[in-house]
């Protein structure tokens, strides 16, 4: 089962439009705002996407995350049977955990993106303390870790580290920031350097595939 990418009319023709699969997707703290990639993917995918909702997006319960990832996978599954992770920031732990927590789930793969260090000196200790003690651990389903060579809460060594240890591919975006809407329209857009370029898109659609057969 291929990763499908939302179409963009710039790149149209580019990529073989791969079978549909559905996505929960995962925003980190306070959500993703109407600019940010996620938002944007989301909105092409339709209802084949499903948002998180957790009752503590600006002071995050790691328990109330993963209860809302779980509630999201329910719903996703109902639109398709191949369900995608789509994780952005502080929710990359969140994804991690709850996958680790239902390893039987039927997920096709694990897009993370921009991990924060929860031992790095710009993790928000205060408002996620629930998460400060966390650590990765192999998952379950094949997955794509995407970080950041400027990223203010994760050096790119860190965020490798991470992906070695989820056992999950690792890609080096660039100097995009915290890959959020800050880093611009092209870090979101599949065929463009940055976020999504095609050795991002290339190594999900063959992760996942694998995890089909």
């Amino acid at each position: 089962m291929a990763w499908r990418w939302p179409d963009d009319p710039s790149h149209r023709g580019a990529h073989p439009s791969p079978p549909v699969v559905a996505y929960v997707i995962i925003p980190g703290i306070d959500r993703s705002d109407e600019q940010h990639w996620q938002t944007l993917w989301e909105r092409q995918w339709g209802a084949s996407a499903v948002r998180i909702s957790p009752a503590s997006w600006s002071a995050p319960d790691l328990d109330d995350w993963v209860d809302a990832v779980q509630e999201a996978y329910q719903d996703a599954s109902k639109q398709d049977s191949h369900v995608a992770l789509v994780a952005h920031s502080l929710d990359c732990w969140a994804a991690s955990t709850w996958l680790n927590r239902y390893p039987s789930s039927q997920i096709c793969g694990a897009f993370m993106v921009a991990p924060p260090a929860p031992y790095g000196p710009a993790f928000p200790r205060q408002a996620a303390a629930t998460f400060t003690g966390l650590s990765a651990q192999p998952l379950p389903c094949p997955a794509l870790v995407v970080g950041s060579a400027n990223d203010p809460y994760c050096t790119p060594e860190a965020a490798a580290g991470f992906a070695a240890r989820w056992e999950a591919r690792w890609h080096l975006a660039g100097a995009c920031g915290h890959l959020n809407s800050t880093s611009g329209r092209l870090a979101a857009r599949p065929g463009t350097p940055g976020l999504a370029d095609p050795a991002v898109i290339n190594s999900v659609s063959a992760h996942s595939h694998q995890a089909s057969q």
